[in-house]
């Protein structure tokens, strides 16, 4: 690694320092954030591999911490990486591969991850224009649905994802990884059921959800050219009465074979991707 970097191991933020023991403070911090009541009480969480590291940095996550493998001393981008969290004021972590797997809990870990502030948006704060699209999920449990969920609105260039309710946490390590670093592209809004209900009272755009007991073909209504909301259920109940009764209309994702329900990430795909259609056959045809 260059002088520049290299030079300091003091440990403090802004400097390099060499770690081989898992009873290292900081290394204890930093695995104590496999659990959400550190990662909310530190307001942090973990990012693993290079590519989700340069993601957060580019567009601009605050790090804490970053920690590399000793055996990727002499990488490129890991030196480069590594320059620029020093110089955003991290902590720079040269450590062993004993530890990197056990802050991971993973064997075979990524040569990087880092320690990133966790960063949310008020739903107070939410403005949603016309053709704009947002997902709402009602107490999603499963981490790699949500990752999914992230990485699918990420792709189809929809605006946001609400957690309405009792949600898995978007800032676990399982969701990140699954979300491949739309994690932080995507704006997120942690909400209780009754603030999204009285949100919902001043939303002057389409809420659409899903609904087994939905009489409309999702691809019979009309999307685009309007602010919307796609509101999907949990897993295993699918929306409440209550959350249902807001809606606009209720669609249902009709299935052939003999499973009754899909998959709560795949069926949010089918949904995007159906308004997305429906949004550029718009744009052809030149309909304001």
């Amino acid at each position: 690694m260059n002088s520049d970097v290299r030079g300091n191991r003091s440990g403090a933020p802004g400097q390099v320092k060499e770690i081989t023991s898992l009873a290292n403070p900081v290394i204890k911090d930093i695995r104590s954030l496999a659990l959400k009541k550190f990662r909310d009480e530190q307001n942090a969480f973990i990012a693993e591999g290079l590519k989700l590291v340069i993601d957060a940095l580019d567009l601009g996550w605050t790090i804490r911490t970053l920690v590399f493998a000793k055996s990727a001393l002499g990488h490129p981008l890991v030196e480069k990486v590594a320059a620029r969290s020093v110089a955003a004021g991290a902590l720079v972590l040269e450590v062993s591969e004993k530890v990197l797997t056990a802050v991971t809990r993973k064997d075979n870990p990524q040569i990087v991850l880092g320690v990133f502030e966790q960063k949310t948006t008020a739903l107070r704060d939410v403005r949603i224009g016309s053709g704009d699209v947002w997902v709402a999920l009602d107490r999603i449990r499963d981490p790699g649905n949500l990752g999914t969920v992230i990485r699918t609105v990420d792709a189809v260039g929809a605006k946001g994802v609400m957690l309405v309710g009792d949600c898995v946490d978007p800032f676990a390590l399982e969701t990140v990884r699954a979300t491949m670093g739309s994690v932080f592209a995507v704006p997120l809004v942690k909400t209780s059921s009754d603030a999204f209900v009285q949100w919902r009272k001043g939303f002057n755009g389409m809420l659409a959800g899903t609904h087994l007991k939905g009489a409309v073909d999702y691809r019979s209504v009309s999307y685009a050219g309007k602010p919307l909301v796609l509101l999907m259920g949990n897993e295993s109940q699918g929306l409440p009465e209550p959350l249902a009764a807001l809606c606009d209309t209720l669609v249902r994702i009709p299935q052939a074979g003999r499973a009754d329900s899909l998959n709560l990430a795949v069926a949010t795909g089918v949904m995007l991707y159906e308004a997305r259609r429906d949004a550029l056959s718009l744009t052809v045809d030149g309909t304001p």
